[in-house]
């Protein structure tokens, strides 16, 4: 199966195996867009920011359970709606429902296309694209990865029974949620060894989708290579960053005088390995990828730590209604008014004030604002960094205590944004012991 990925050039557009009907961007002019879809191999293309007549309206409502709490529009909520304006003006000139303007490539690489006839994977995107499901009709559900990713696994585990899309970047995921080719997506921001996942912070404040639900998910890792490959052969092993850091004791005991090669994900490292017919080169992954793309496994378990766990967010274009009777996070990012980091103090004894006890905090520079100058005579300018910081905390946007906290917070925030209220993943937890 094929990820979404943009298209290394625009020949590919006239391909009939890897076309899909132009979406219309254009405002006024008639209804030639359509949401047809030729052969089940397609490559599709996605737009960072269509114009909304073309798209349904929920780019422009408003969320509603936001507004009683009184969480204020924000400066770079303004900004980026400033953006999108100017993006849409330019995208929506008319022209034909085929024409190559209206459609355009997100940022992305063809590292993916290594591996062209699988054939005995699903083919993703194989019905209507125009709209969502119906009621009781599959999800789509968009991951980063190929599959046999972990992200994959994830999905599956919060949407069992969904049709997963794989997506060759973290931002084509979030894009692909926008553009009603998916209903979710479910992406990794934190595990337990590595740390926080910082671009996907990132890609939350960038986009405007909601966080419904989270999964923490055991990762399993195994050494991968092809049959017939022995350790001793090997020179070099490949994974993602934070599968290498994971497994990097485990692989020094197991005696592996190494390179160690970091790549997009762990699932594309045995896409890889195997489309290649690398004999000298083994693959962090999981051992379904190894079925999938007919690897051995040289070694099973190989992180260092048994409590090795990814937690991922479950989001959507639409929030979920918050509610009392089950456990419930809430996630908000907030940047401090003009004191820097002084601020932070304050706003955490908002939460303290009211015994809601916090489970995350993460702290991203700002982008829009990355540098205060601060004057002082006869000594000169002081340079402090602003930053943008993520709160997780245990209580629902319905409970009292979560709006008047907020209410508290907004006193000392330039500006305040609830990511999302949703269920805490309360499922038993045990150290992973594989597939």
């Amino acid at each position: 199966m094929q990820p979404l990925t943009p298209s290394s050039t625009a020949k590919k557009l006239n391909n009939p195996a890897f076309s899909i009907q132009s979406l219309q961007a254009g405002g006024g002019g008639g209804g030639g867009g359509g949401g047809g879809v030729g052969p089940s191999r397609l490559n599709v293309q996605s737009l960072y920011k269509l114009d909304s007549s073309s798209l349904p309206s929920y780019a422009a409502r408003r969320v509603d359970w936001q507004s009683s709490c009184a969480i204020l529009a924000s400066k770079v909520f303004a900004q980026q709606q400033e953006d999108a304006d100017k993006t849409n003006g330019r995208v929506g000139g008319g022209g034909d429902g085929n024409s190559n303007s209206n459609i355009a490539v997100v940022n992305g690489h063809i590292a993916q296309d290594l591996v062209t006839a699988i054939d005995n994977l699903p083919k993703p995107l194989t019905r209507d694209l125009s709209r969502a499901p119906m009621h009781g009709s599959q999800l789509r559900v968009a991951y980063q990865g190929v599959p046999g990713a972990y992200s994959e696994a994830a999905a599956g585990t919060a949407y069992p029974g969904c049709e997963a899309i794989p997506c060759d970047q973290f931002e084509v995921a979030f894009q692909a949620v926008e553009l009603w080719i998916a209903d979710r997506a479910v992406m990794p921001v934190e595990n337990s060894l590595g740390g926080s996942i910082h671009r996907n912070y990132d890609l939350l404040l960038r986009h405007r989708l909601h966080i419904v639900g989270e999964v923490q998910f055991a990762v399993h890792h195994c050494l991968l290579a092809l049959p017939g490959v022995r350790m001793e052969h090997l020179t070099r092993v490949i994974s993602h960053p934070q599968a290498l850091a994971q497994c990097e004791l485990t692989l020094t005991k197991l005696g592996l005088n190494v390179t160690r090669e970091a790549v997009d994900d762990t699932a594309g490292a045995a896409e890889y390995v195997a489309a290649n017919g690398l004999m000298n080169t083994a693959a962090i992954a999981s051992a379904r990828a190894a079925d999938l793309y007919g690897m051995q496994v040289l070694a099973d378990g190989i992180q260092d730590d048994s409590s090795n766990v990814t937690r991922f967010l479950m989001l959507a274009r639409e929030p979920i209604i918050p509610r009392t009777d089950r456990p419930f996070k809430t996630s908000i990012v907030f940047a401090a008014q003009d004191k820097g980091t002084s601020v932070l103090f304050k706003v955490l004894s908002a939460f303290a004030f009211r015994n809601i006890s916090l489970t995350k905090i993460e702290s991203r520079p700002h982008r829009h604002r990355p540098i205060r100058l601060v004057d002082e005579a006869n000594v000169g300018t002081a340079k402090h960094f602003e930053y943008m910081f993520y709160i997780d905390f245990e209580a629902s946007m319905a409970d009292t205590r979560a709006q008047n906290a907020l209410a508290e917070v907004q006193e000392f925030t330039s500006f305040l944004r609830v990511l999302g209220s949703y269920p805490m993943d309360m499922t038993p937890w045990c150290p992973s012991r594989g597939d």
